[in-house]
């Protein structure tokens, strides 16, 4: 009877753990995560192929996914703030995987019907096609963006409860699931294109959404029913919150009360709306949006993680990642295919290692301070990739304008027939240079060194900022402020892609990789005068679990204006 206690008692736990609402969430979300990085992957793809290998579709399609969020972003997420959790997920999750599904639909017909669609009324069919396709994919897009806020910003807030470690294990497990699902679903689709057609890929992304549909809603109507807190949303509530905030809790009682000056736009506007009705004309309804969107970008500015945010947000303003702009400089410099496999998997090795490196290093010294080592990290390593750029192989050339090509075009000069053939000698003494090429590879192994280990840093700084969002954000907000976020991410990649559009040849890269450098550094710059504001002298000093709890009832952050 001894051994078989303990047996009883593990089993019992695994089957509770298998049954528990984080387990169900981290499900729904692995099932989520990997239709989502099927479809992001194979649309671009389908672009292409439907385009005539060019990447005008794909980079119009990128410009209209960016630009929605960013101006939808506060909208979106005031959407989430002011209707019932289950409401808002399930209608992002059915919107969602109904636009992929008709998306997929759609593009199969195109691939079958192609030629015929093109004679029809001189291709505007296909063209009506295209403008179709795209739009109904951005729809997904903004969904996706309403499901990534209620579900990674909210409901894992509730689940975890006042537990902020288990809040903790539970961000760095979604991350995880990401990078796996980043690197497999990929593959997967990938081979299916390969070995079959489009057409067939199409089809299976399709029918993946409508299973997966399915599935899904009944994991999130099976957490809601293990959850009672999610039934309960805070709406205007403002002294209660889910998690304890890093403010001090004296001064939510004492003095100017602050929890009146922190209240948001947003939140005064709503108090009013109740005597307001007869007054509204058409002008004021069209113009609530307008509101709403103001509304939330004050609301965030006035956050007391304002500059945690935004030091988050200077990460994205960067070239220093594994997307088509480094894939792209990497082929230049005679990296292959296989290559870039191998080094994407390393990159997604060290973000999984930067998101376990996060939960030991908050539990010895505290949530603040692993924001600043991790930053620090990341800054470190990149240090690689300024080197990089002056090492051996580098093809950096600042006398090489980054215009002279876009000027011949709008000039409509042509190459002259003795600088093509200069050209082609060129290229031939190059590859001719076996020695050369070997040198070549020191500049571009620096350079993907430091990317590569920046990502542990990386990754534990993102699930940093995330979880002091997530604490320090009235329940009431989580929407608005999370949607102006990920605006505030957009708005910064957009802007690394136009540094990139306006010095787009090889010899300019380095030129951006050092800006791209520099504007990681102030992004930390910001965080840590986020970090001494909130904890002082104190902030270089490591602290047992005691002292940081302490630190967090005590810790002096600004509140919000």
């Amino acid at each position: 009877m001894d051994n078989s206690g303990p047996k009883k008692t593990c089993c019992e736990s695994v089957r509770d753990f298998f049954t528990s609402a984080k387990f169900l969430i981290y499900m729904g979300h692995a099932l989520s995560t990997w239709g989502d990085r099927m479809w992001n992957f194979a649309v671009a793809v389908f672009l292409v192929e439907l385009y005539g290998n060019s990447l005008l579709l794909t980079a119009v399609y990128g410009l209209v996914v960016a630009g929605s969020v960013l101006l939808l972003g506060a909208i979106i997420g005031d959407w989430v703030d002011k209707n019932p959790r289950l409401k808002v997920a399930q209608t992002s999750l059915l919107v969602q995987n109904s636009c992929v599904i008709v998306c997929g639909i759609l593009l199969m017909v195109v691939f079958q019907f192609k030629e015929q669609l093109l004679e029809l009324y001189n291709g505007w069919i296909l063209t009506t096609c295209y403008i179709l396709v795209i739009s109904v994919a951005n729809i997904a897009n903004l969904a996706s963006t309403a499901t990534a806020i209620t579900i990674q910003r909210d409901w894992v807030v509730v689940v975890a409860g006042q537990d902020s470690s288990t809040l903790a294990d539970m961000n760095a497990t979604v991350r995880i699931i990401d990078q796996l699902t980043n690197i497999l679903a990929p593959m997967l689709v990938g081979q299916i294109m390969a070995f079959g057609s489009p057409f067939i890929g199409c089809g299976f992304i399709a029918g993946w959404n409508l299973c997966s549909m399915c599935v899904e809603y009944a994991l999130l109507w099976t957490v809601y029913q293990k959850t009672p807190a999610l039934s309960m949303k805070g709406g205007q509530k403002e002294q209660q919150q889910e998690l304890k905030p890093l403010s001090p809790p004296k001064e939510l009682e004492n003095g100017q009360s602050p929890e009146e000056s922190s209240q948001p736009l947003m939140i005064e506007a709503s108090m009013v709306k109740p005597g307001a009705p007869k007054q509204r004309s058409c002008c004021y309804q069209v113009s609530e949006p307008l509101r709403t969107l103001r509304a939330g970008w004050v609301s965030y500015y006035n956050q007391n993680i304002f500059l945690a945010g935004m030091s988050l947000s200077f990460l994205y303003m960067t070239v220093l990642g594994f997307d088509c702009i480094t894939t792209g400089y990497a082929y230049t410099q005679g990296l292959n295919g296989s290559v870039l496999s191998l080094l994407m998997g390393a990159s997604a090795v060290a973000g999984i290692c930067g998101t376990v490196a996060f939960t030991w290093v908050r539990k010895k010294c505290g949530l603040i301070r692993t924001g600043f080592i991790s930053g620090t990290a990341q800054l470190s390593c990149l240090i690689l990739c300024v080197v990089s750029v002056f090492a051996p192989g580098s093809p950096l050339d600042l006398s090489v304008s980054p215009f002279e090509d876009i000027y011949s075009h709008l000039m409509g000069e042509t190459v002259l027939p003795e600088a093509e053939h200069s050209l082609l000698t060129a290229v031939n003494a190059t590859t001719a240079a076996p020695a050369e090429e070997l040198q070549s590879y020191i500049s571009v192994s620096l350079l993907f060194a430091g990317v590569i280990a920046a990502r542990i840093g990386l990754w534990s700084f993102d699930l940093t900022v995330t979880q002091l969002i997530q604490e320090n954000v009235m329940e009431s907000e989580r929407g608005v402020i999370n949607g102006v976020q990920n605006s505030m991410n957009y708005l910064l990649d957009l802007l690394h892609f136009i540094m990139v559009i306006l010095a787009p040849n090889p010899e300019a890269f380095g030129l951006l990789v050092i800006i791209s450098v520099s504007f990681v550094a102030m992004g930390h710059v910001m965080y840590f005068g986020f970090a001494f504001k909130s904890l002082g002298s104190r902030l270089f000093l490591c602290c047992s679990p005691e002292q940081q709890v302490e630190e967090v009832e005590s810790a002096s952050l600004p509140t919000t204006v």
